[in-house]
């Protein structure tokens, strides 16, 4: 864990975290497993949970104490959900957001039912779910960060296939709506939305169309892929009391994708 100890959000050793509970989704690998390393090593009890077993159990081998707790399971399942939140032992700091798959670009004629309901699936509705769940413990507290990783995909229409693209931009539009609704009783809600970042979501072409009209673009304006921990700073910082009075922003973390 020592690659996320220090930086930014820490001064003179401080932990921002400590003391806190927070609930990491998608967090076996890529911006998941980076943002429980960062939450971990700022001293948070996190409770991590991935579809696959052995991601966890990787993370849980780098983990140096005894501050993790990790659950297995689909996001979209309900008692996945009700076990992650039953661990949080009734205390919950911040809830990140982060697990998602991808649609290889597929454009809406080339889209099946299947292939869009597991993307609406695990992109939006696991996140509201869990939201749901989450949000009593936090109203009682009187407290409490909700951070989505929506993607530059929930900015424009140029970065994506048509359901991945869709559920992003819902994805902001849920943030934007907790945070309205919620902001006065101390509920702050928050969204990063990567470009190109190292992960472990799989993508392949499965549509010349697509292919060819993104391909005449992303060369253009597309910058490099970054660390999943450049992206696990920002959600960090959303979640920590460093951000008090931020809520309902919508964080490009691209590289300037979206300014280009």
């Amino acid at each position: 864990m020592n690659d996320y100890t220090g930086g930014i959000g820490t001064m003179n050793g401080a932990k921002r975290f400590a003391g806190k509970t927070a609930i990491v989704t998608g967090a076996g690998a890529g911006i998941g497993r980076a943002t429980a390393l960062r939450l971990g090593s700022e001293g948070a009890r996190v409770i991590a949970t991935d579809i696959v077993d052995a991601r966890l159990e990787s993370l849980a081998n780098e983990w140096a104490d005894d501050s993790l707790v990790t659950v297995a399971g689909d996001a979209c399942d309900s008692e996945v959900v009700a076990a992650v939140v039953a661990h949080a032992h009734g205390r919950i700091d911040l809830l990140a957001n982060v697990a998602g798959v991808a649609d290889n670009c597929q454009p809406v004629a080339e889209t099946d039912d299947l292939l869009w309901d597991r993307v609406i699936d695990v992109n939006l509705t696991a996140p509201f779910r869990l939201t749901r769940a989450a949000l009593p413990m936090m109203l009682e507290a009187g407290t409490g960060a909700i951070v989505m990783v929506s993607s530059v995909a929930g900015l424009r229409g140029s970065a994506a296939g048509a359901a991945y693209t869709a559920s992003k931009h819902a994805l902001i539009g849920l943030t934007r709506n907790l945070a309205f609704v919620y902001s006065p009783l101390g509920i702050r809600a928050n969204a990063v939305c990567p470009g190109p970042v190292d992960s472990s979501i799989e993508f392949t072409w499965q549509s010349k169309l697509a292919k060819d009209r993104f391909e005449s673009v992303w060369p253009v304006v597309m910058p490099p892929s970054v660390p999943a921990s450049r992206i696990a700073s920002c959600i960090a910082w959303l979640g920590s009391d460093d951000s008090a009075n931020v809520t309902g922003a919508i964080l490009p973390s691209d590289g300037g994708w979206t300014v280009m």
